[in-house]
């Protein structure tokens, strides 16, 4: 009895850093951390999928994603929050990519526990950015008018309901580009030192969402033959090409042991209220899709200003 004990304190243990590492880059002085405790309103207005056409309407003969009654998690609020993120030709808006990240921790608490503990650490990164943003909001040597992004935008009062109390047409926080040009003309930004700038947490769920990415296009994947896979098997799969290489072997470890607990295929058609397989699949390839849009815009940015490799 004694041994038992023991090891299911191990694993606790285990699953602790993990959610305290997961995104930090596997680096090995966060571990004095692990055990520190860690839910943030969204104010964000949601858009109505109905007045997108990439959500679903006539034009495109996609029909609109519904609520899903008694889930938590909403894959249609979701797809709304990644679609209104888009600005500009090459930009992503702040406020709903936030609020894509707070439906996506629903999505992992969902999961059981062990997937739920790495949603903490995510939500400690969305709610840097949002603190930043708010102090931008005091500050009047942060704040740009529309003028000053690349483009004009042709919708500005609807930029201005996006987020309830606070301006998206001004503000240093107000997009992806924008951000990562104020904080480099103030110096926030250091390359060769652990910082809690924008731009280097930014960084840590632009990680993190190729991983959910890559996952839930597996997920989503329908073999021609053959049975399916085990969610299990496909989330390891997606860990190990993207997050994996930003950690150290401990943290690889204690991933595997979450990935063990994951939930069966039938519990996400529940969660996303479809039938079977091929439901899910036209789902879920929304979702990706809608993802990739966002991965690649800010993948480009952050590229373009050499912040691929932030400590």
């Amino acid at each position: 009895m004694g041994v038992k004990r023991k090891a299911a304190a191990a694993i606790l243990v285990l699953l602790l850093c993990l959610g305290s590492l997961w995104i930090q880059g596997g680096l090995d002085y966060h571990l004095h951390s692990c055990l520190k405790g860690y839910n943030h309103i969204n104010k964000y207005q949601l858009h109505q999928l109905s007045n997108s056409s990439e959500a679903g309407d006539e034009t495109t003969g996609l029909p609109v994603l519904s609520l899903c009654p008694g889930q938590k998690f909403q894959v249609s609020l979701l797809v709304s929050h990644l679609l209104a993120a888009r600005a500009y030709p090459s930009d992503v808006l702040l406020q709903p990519y936030l609020s894509s990240w707070d439906e996506l921790v629903k999505f992992m608490e969902s999961l059981g526990p062990m997937v739920g503990l790495i949603s903490k650490e995510i939500e400690t990164k969305t709610s840097i950015i949002r603190q930043l943003a708010l102090l931008s909001e005091k500050s009047p040597d942060a704040e740009f008018g529309p003028d000053a992004h690349l483009g004009n935008s042709t919708n500005s009062t609807a930029q201005k309901k996006n987020v309830v109390g606070v301006s998206q047409d001004t503000g240093a926080y107000r997009s992806v580009r924008i951000m990562i040009r104020t904080e480099l003309s103030q110096g926030l930004v250091d390359f060769n030192h652990q910082t809690d700038s924008g731009c280097r947490t930014l960084l840590r769920l632009h990680r993190a969402l190729l991983w959910l990415k890559l996952f839930l296009h597996k997920l989503a994947d329908t073999p021609t033959t053959g049975r399916l896979r085990s969610p299990s098997d496909l989330c390891r799969e997606a860990y190990q090409s993207t997050l994996a290489h930003h950690h150290t072997w401990f943290v690889r470890r204690a991933a595997e042991l979450a990935f063990i607990a994951l939930p069966e295929r039938v519990f996400f058609y529940r969660l996303v209220c479809v039938q079977n397989q091929t439901e899910l699949s036209v789902v879920l390839t929304r979702v990706v899709n809608a993802i990739g849009e966002i991965y690649n815009r800010t993948q480009k940015a952050l590229e373009e200003n050499g912040m691929l490799d932030l400590p």
